[in-house]
């Protein structure tokens, strides 16, 4: 690939000291196909999480340590006020979703100049199956989403978010918890002229072994969809 581009790669971390170095393993190859920056927001977790991390300093390029777990919303503002690279991308640490499928972000923002590409579990090649609940509450909220931004996306709340940086005021992120993620898009996609969805590969993790998303988190988003987006309506 040719005129690479910078990404900051912004990765909150609660709680997942058996996923954590091999995630930052996976991520670290993005650096073959565009120039990387690894933020890495450590929660407050209360298990080894922080002393994996510290003792692989060599796998991501900033460290913020957060004394006590404030959401990770919260992880996620620290990490945007600590990013410099023009594009933004979110990574989760749990393994659910492959940094591989990243490369094709990469290839579509250099190829077409794209400001916002979202990934989508509904198109990729392969997922695992999801629980019925789940799926209804995501196709709601993404009919929703896109009645009211007048969009086409298939899965709003896949965790895969490639978007230039400057498209979103950090200054304006009210949520703290799961809504944030529609504010964020919400936010980015006023400001985005080239939107892309790409289908990626999705390994769904259980609840027992840490899954932290619950049914009744479907109204929160819903609330920060609806509120985003009547604060951009009437924005001076």
């Amino acid at each position: 690939m040719n005129n690479k581009i910078t990404l900051s790669i912004i990765i909150p971390v609660y709680n997942e000291e058996k996923t954590v170095i091999k995630l930052l393993k996976n991520v670290s190859n993005i650096s073959n196909y565009c120039e990387t920056e690894i933020i890495v927001i450590n929660d407050g977790s209360t298990d080894n999480t922080k002393g994996e991390i510290l003792k692989n300093k060599k796998l991501y390029n900033k460290f913020i340590d957060l004394k006590k777990n404030k959401g990770k919303g919260k992880a996620v503002i620290e990490g945007l006020k600590s990013a410099t690279y023009e594009y933004i991308v979110f990574q989760d640490a749990d393994l659910e979703y492959n940094p591989n499928d990243l490369t094709l972000f990469v290839e579509k923002i250099q190829t077409n100049q794209a400001d916002l590409i979202l990934g989508s579990r509904f198109i990729g090649s392969q997922r695992s199956v999801l629980h019925f609940w789940h799926m209804l509450g995501n196709k709601f909220i993404t009919i929703l989403f896109n009645l009211l931004n007048n969009t086409t996306f298939s899965d709003i709340y896949c965790c895969y978010m490639l978007y230039k940086r400057n498209n979103l005021d950090i200054k304006r992120l009210k949520s703290f918890r799961w809504g944030q993620h529609a504010e964020i898009l919400t936010y980015v996609v006023k400001k985005s002229k080239k939107i892309y969805e790409i289908g990626i590969n999705y390994d769904a993790r259980r609840y027992q072994d840490g899954k932290k998303i619950r049914y009744f988190d479907v109204f929160s988003v819903v609330y920060w969809i609806v509120l985003t987006r009547i604060k951009i309506i009437f924005q001076k």
